[in-house]
């Protein structure tokens, strides 16, 4: 019981982290390819994640909460030496909500300066997360180097997150907006191969026991099928975007599953290198986890809240399926 409840609890962090990576992900990519866009588009482009977006954000909630509660001693390092990128990350979602609110209550010649800002927070809840996610790995080290690698990450998510907002635009719009979402795909698609690759290859390197998980036979071997099918789905979303056009419907729903696959393969592959530790090759989830007795009393709580949370996330998905309508408020 003291050993198998804690890998529960790891197991539904990582689960509302990946969720909230994939959902908030695409609305964060159409606030970054907002900028490219023409006025009447903007508002398509909201009106696209309008029924989804706040909900969305849900899933960080969660996901942090549950690693403040269940692995305090975690949290603690964790968000101490992520304590600026985190503020920043804040300051981003506080700016995107307010502009996507603002923005169509203001006067014309004020609301492009609301369409900036929701870019702007969007952009910078983007980087702030990448940034993150590379010093993460590297250990909380904020060395010349190391805040480099984690600024090139930051770009690398900028891409994904933009291939995930581009792709939802191919599933929930049509006309000239859909063809410039496939255009802003296929270029976000190969920026974010490189940042898949760069966290594949920098991950082992920083931890001798990440290698050896990798690289050791049999696992060599063992693994091999997950960069295999990464690169498949790869070469599947490219060839798909390339041909992608107005005449094929009933394809728009495959460059979306597609880049959500590449996400999904990228983060058990990293869930992978990681487990046991929580901190890297320093706190592993059993030494941070809290009391046997406080992981029962929330994990009713959790039992409850989930299947609650999944319930109206479904059910506004099943609401709003099809093609987006003009923006109402």
């Amino acid at each position: 019981m003291s050993e198998w409840l804690p890998l529960v609890f790891v197991f539904l962090m990582a689960l509302s982290m990946l969720i909230y990576v994939v959902l908030d992900g695409y609305d964060l990519g159409v606030g970054i390819l907002v900028r490219r866009a023409t006025d009447a588009q903007k508002d398509q482009m909201i009106s696209s994640i309008g029924p989804f977006w706040d909900a969305n954000e849900t899933w960080l909630v969660l996901g942090v909460g549950i690693l403040l509660v269940a692995f305090p001693k975690a949290h603690g390092v964790i968000l101490g030496g992520l304590y600026l990128p985190v503020a920043a990350m804040l300051g981003g979602l506080i700016l995107r909500g307010v502009a996507f609110d603002f923005r169509v209550k203001a006067h014309d010649d004020h609301r492009i300066w609301w369409n900036r800002a929701f870019y702007f927070g969007s952009l910078l809840t983007t980087l702030s997360q990448g940034f993150m996610l590379g010093i993460y790995l590297l250990g909380f080290e904020y060395s010349v180097g190391n805040i480099a690698f984690a600024l090139g990450i930051g770009l690398s998510l900028v891409a994904g997150y933009s291939l995930l907002g581009a792709t939802w635009l191919i599933l929930k719009t049509e006309g000239e907006l859909l063809a410039r979402a496939v255009t802003w795909a296929r270029g976000s698609l190969w920026l974010t191969g490189v940042g898949i690759i760069a966290v594949s290859v920098a991950t082992p390197l920083v931890s001798s026991r990440i290698f050896d998980k990798w690289f050791a036979l049999p696992n060599l071997f063992l693994l091999a099928p997950i960069p295999l099918l990464t690169a498949g789905i790869f070469l599947l979303c490219h060839r798909t975007l390339a041909r992608m056009g107005r005449a094929e419907p009933h394809r728009a729903w495959l460059p979306f599953a597609s880049a959500v696959s590449l996400f999904l393969l990228s983060f058990i592959g990293l869930a992978y290198s990681l487990f046991p530790y929580l901190v890297v090759d320093k706190i592993t989830y059993l030494e941070a986890a809290t009391a046997t007795e406080s992981l029962k009393f929330m994990g009713v709580g959790i039992a409850i809240t989930l299947p609650a949370i999944l319930g109206y996330t479904a059910y506004s998905y099943r609401v709003f399926w099809g093609k987006t309508r003009a923006l109402s408020y």
